[in-house]
C-alpha cells in the first residue's frame, strides 16, 4: 500500500499530537491524579502509535507503544506518576520530535532505536507497586492461553464454506498443512477499520494463504463490519506465530484462533485436474496481491526519495470557506454580466460596463479580505511549546520559574507565525538566564523566590504586539557599556555621551553577550541580533525597556499580514514607489528654509520635535525633478520611538497593493522590501521605512 501520499497529513497531525502531549504531561506533573489528563495523554500516544504503524515507521511505533503501555498502567491505578516517569516521558517526546525532523527532511525516521528510553519505560513498568497485573501485551497473551479451546473456535465455525473452499482446505490438510480459523477484533476507538484489516491480511499472507473471510473481503474493504471479522488460513507455521503476526498490527484489540477440524477424505472425490486448477487459481490470486503490494512498496520508496513539503497547510473554519465560496460565485456573476454588457450594442452598454466594474471592484476587495482571514492562524501553535522549554530551563539553571501567557488566540498571517518561533525562544531563554536573578539574590532583595516571565500577545491597529516581560534585575547599563567598550563596539567617549536607552540597544549588536561564561543556554552572543534581523525581515520591529531591579520588557511589533497592504504611492524622479501606511505618521509641506543642520545632518523642527530628513532622490540615486529652492513634500515615518522625514517629489495617493517578493535578486538592498504590479502593468518598488530609519 502506497502511504507516501499521506505524508504531509501525517506530519501535520503528528506535530499536533506531540504538542498536545507536551502540554498534557506538563499538566500531569502539577496534578498527577487528574484522570482527564491521563486519558488525554493515553489517547494521543495511542493515535501516534497507530499513525506511525500505518506509515511504516517501526521505531516511532515501538517507542509510542511503550509510552502507551505506561499510561495503560497509570489509568488502571497500578502505576503512580512520579518525577522519574515525567522525565523519561519528556525525553521520549524529544526522541519522537527527532524522528519527525528526520521524516520531514528525507521521509525516513533514521536509525536511532532509542533503546535506552524503551528500557527505562520497561523498568518503570517492571517496578510498579502491583506486580500481580502484567503489562498490556502480557495480559492479552495470558487471556488467550487461558481461553478454552471450544470458546476459541466458536466464532469462526459460523463461516459458510462453499464446496470449492471445503475441497481446497481438505486438500491442504491431506498434504500436511495446518488449517486455522482466526477471529480478529479491532479496537472500538479505531478510525480506519478497513486499513487495519488490510494490514492484518498482509501480515498473515506472509505466513500462509487466506482462503475465505467472514464477512467477504469486499465488505471488509468497504468497512461493512462491526469490530470483528473471521478468516480461514492455510499455513505451514504454528498457530501462535500466525496469531502474533496479526496481533502486531496496531489498534487490534484481540486475535483468537484454533485448528479447524477438516475432513481430509472429502479431497478424494475431487478430480485431479480440478484440484490443480483450484490451487493454481489461489496461488495466482495471491501472486496478484503480492505484486500489488510490491508495486506499492516500490512507489513508496520512490516517493520517499523526494523531500516532503512542510508547513503548507492551514486549518480553516468552515464559515470562512463559506464566505469565500459565496464571493467566488459573486465573481462569476460579475464576469457574466461584463461579458453580456460588452457584447450588447445598446447605447447604454458603456454605462452597464462601468456599473459592473464597480461591482467587480467591491467583490474583489471582499475576496481579498476573506483570503487574508483564511491565511490568519492563532499564534497558539507557536507559544504552546514554551511552557515545556521553561520547565527544562528551570531545572538546568536551578531557578524556580513560572511562565504566564495571555493572548494565544491572537491571529497572525501564517507566514509570520512560522517565522516568530525562534525570536520568541531567544527572548524567553534570555529572560530566564540573564533577566531572572539566582534564588538567593531574589530572596535578599525581598522578591518571591519564584521568578515570573510573562508572554503577552495582543492586536494594536494593523499590528500584532508580542511582549516578553520578566520581574528580574533589569539590564545593567553600566555593565553593557563596559563590555561594549572592551569589545571595541564603542569608544569610552561615545559611551559617556550615550543615553541609557542607546546603551541597552547595544544588546542587539551581533556577537554581543554579557554572560561571564559560555553555557548551552547562552553566552555565545547569538541571540538578540538574530531576533532583531528576523523580526525586521518580517517588516516588524523590536525594542527593549528596562528598569534596574524591577525587570525588562521586550516588545515585538509585527504587521498583521505580509500579502496585501494599504500603501501611499509616491514618485521620485519620475519613478513610482510605495510606502506602507502602517509606518506613516503625517505628510508635511516644507520649504528649503525649514531645513536646519545638526552635526552636519539635515533636520527639520516639526512642532517642537527635531526630525532627521532623508532625501529619497539621493538614497535611490535618481535625479529629482524638483529644484532645491522649491517647496518639498516630506513623508514622516516612525519606527518605535524614532522618526524620520522622507523627501519625495510628488504624492500619487493611497492604494491597496499586493506585495510580490523579489527573492534573492536584490537582497543586499535592504530598504527595498518587495515590489507590486500597478493597474497599468507597471512595477513599483516598495520602500521599507524601518530599514531607511
Amino acid at each position: 500500500m502506497d502511504v507516501s501520499q499521506y505524508l504531509e497529513i501525517f506530519l501535520d497531525e503528528t506535530k499536533e499530537h506531540l504538542q498536545s502531549l507536551n502540554t498534557q504531561i506538563l499538566n500531569l506533573e502539577q496534578e498527577p491524579e487528574d484522570m482527564d489528563t491521563i486519558n488525554e495523554i493515553f489517547r494521543a500516544a495511542h493515535s501516534l502509535k497507530g499513525m506511525a504503524g500505518t506509515m511504516g515507521y517501526k521505531r516511532m511505533q515501538a517507542l509510542t507503544h511503550e509510552m502507551e503501555s505506561a499510561f495503560t498502567e497509570v489509568r488502571s491505578g497500578t502505576l503512580k506518576v512520579k518525577s522519574n516517569l515525567i522525565d523519561v516521558l519528556f525525553q521520549s517526546l524529544d526522541a519522537l520530535e527527532e524522528y519527525l525532523d528526520n521524516i520531514q527532511k528525507n521521509a525516513d525516521e533514521g536509525n536511532n532505536d532509542n533503546e535506552h528510553l524503551i528500557k527505562q519505560l520497561q523498568d518503570i513498568l517492571a517496578n510498579k507497586p502491583d506486580e500481580a497485573e502484567a503489562p498490556t501485551t502480557g495480559k492479552r497473551a495470558s487471556a488467550k492461553e487461558a481461553a478454552p479451546e471450544a470458546e476459541k473456535q466458536e466464532k469462526w465455525m459460523d463461516i459458510n464454506l462453499g464446496e470449492s473452499e471445503s475441497r481446497v482446505l481438505a486438500t491442504a490438510k491431506k498434504q500436511g498443512s495446518n488449517v486455522y480459523g482466526l477471529t480478529v477484533k479491532v479496537q472500538e476507538t479505531c478510525l480506519l477499520k478497513a486499513a487495519r484489516a488490510f494490514l492484518v491480511f498482509k501480515a498473515i499472507e506472509d505466513l500462509g494463504e487466506i482462503v475465505v473471510s467472514q464477512p467477504p473481503t469486499q465488505d471488509i474493504e468497504d468497512e461493512k463490519f462491526d469490530q470483528t471479522f473471521s478468516i480461514v488460513v492455510i499455513s505451514e507455521y504454528p498457530l501462535d506465530k500466525v496469531i502474533a503476526a496479526a496481533e502486531n498490527v496496531s489498534e487490534i484489540e484481540k486475535v483468537s484462533g484454533g485448528i479447524m477440524d477438516i475432513d481430509a477424505s472429502a479431497a478424494e472425490d475431487m478430480e485431479e485436474e480440478e484440484n490443480d486448477q483450484q490451487i493454481s487459481d489461489t496461488v495466482l490470486a495471491l501472486d496478484n496481491v503480492s505484486q500489488k503490494s510490491s508495486q506499492g512498496s516500490a512507489a513508496q520508496n520512490e516517493r520517499k526519495s523526494s523531500k516532503p513539503v512542510v508547513n503548507r497547510t492551514v486549518r480553516v473554519d468552515i464559515e470562512k470557506l463559506d464566505v469565500l465560496m459565496n464571493l467566488v460565485s459573486e465573481l462569476i456573476i460579475a464576469k457574466n454580466s461584463l461579458v453580456s454588457a460588452s457584447s450588447s450594442e445598446e447605447t447604454n452598454a458603456r454605462n452597464g460596463v462601468n456599473e459592473q466594474i464597480e461591482y467587480l471592484e467591491s467583490v474583489t476587495t471582499n475576496l481579498h479580505e476573506s483570503v487574508m482571514k483564511v491565511r490568519m492562524v492563532p499564534i497558539e501553535s507557536v507559544v504552546n511549546k514554551f511552557p515545556r522549554m521553561i520547565r527544562d530551563l528551570s531545572k538546568k539553571l536551578n531557578k524556580k520559574i513560572e511562565l504566564y501567557m495571555s493572548g494565544e488566540e491572537t491571529e497572525l498571517d501564517r507566514t509570520v507565525v512560522d517565522e516568530i518561533g525562534d525570536p520568541l525562544m531567544h527572548l524567553l531563554r534570555n529572560a530566564a538566564d540573564h533577566g531572572l536573578e539566582e534564588t538567593a539574590d531574589r530572596i535578599r532583595s525581598g522578591k518571591s523566590e519564584i521568578g515570573s516571565i510573562f508572554l503577552d500577545a495582543f492586536q494594536d491597529g494593523n499590528n500584532v504586539v508580542i511582549e516578553v516581560r520578566d520581574d528580574g534585575a533589569g539590564v545593567d547599563a553600566e555593565a553593557v557599556k563596559k563590555r561594549a567598550v572592551e569589545r571595541g563596539i564603542i569608544t569610552a567617549d561615545q559611551g559617556d555621551n550615550m543615553t541609557e536607552k542607546d546603551i541597552i540597544d547595544l544588546l542587539f549588536h551581533a556577537g554581543f553577550s554579557t554572560a561571564a561564561k559560555v553555557s548551552d543556554v547562552s553566552g555565545r552572543g547569538v541571540g538578540l541580533d538574530v531576533v532583531k534581523s528576523k523580526i525586521e525581515a518580517l517588516s516588524g520591529e523590536v525594542e527593549v525597556k528596562s528598569r534596574r531591579g524591577e525587570g525588562s520588557t521586550w516588545t515585538i511589533r509585527l504587521p498583521l499580514t505580509l500579502a496585501i497592504i494599504q500603501a501611499l504611492m509616491v514618485t521620485v524622479g519620475g519613478e513610482k514607489y510605495a510606502i506602507s501606511l502602517g509606518s506613516i505618521q503625517t505628510i508635511e509641506d516644507i520649504t528649503s528654509e525649514d531645513i536646519k543642520f545638526v552635526q552636519a545632518k539635515e533636520v527639520i523642527n516639526l512642532r517642537g520635535t527635531v526630525i532627521p530628513i532623508i532625501r529619497m532622490s539621493e538614497v535611490l540615486d535618481i535625479e529629482s525633478k524638483k529644484a532645491h529652492n522649491e517647496d518639498m513634500v516630506v513623508v514622516i515615518v516612525k519606527k518605535g520611538d524614532k522618526m524620520a522625514g522622507l523627501i519625495v517629489d510628488e504624492l500619487m495617493g493611497q492604494q491597496e497593493i499586493v506585495i510580490k517578493s523579489l527573492g534573492k535578486y536584490i537582497s543586499k538592498c535592504k530598504f527595498i522590501s518587495g515590489a507590486t504590479i500597478l493597474g497599468d502593468g507597471e512595477v513599483a518598488l516598495i520602500l521599507d521605512a524601518n530599514a531607511l530609519i
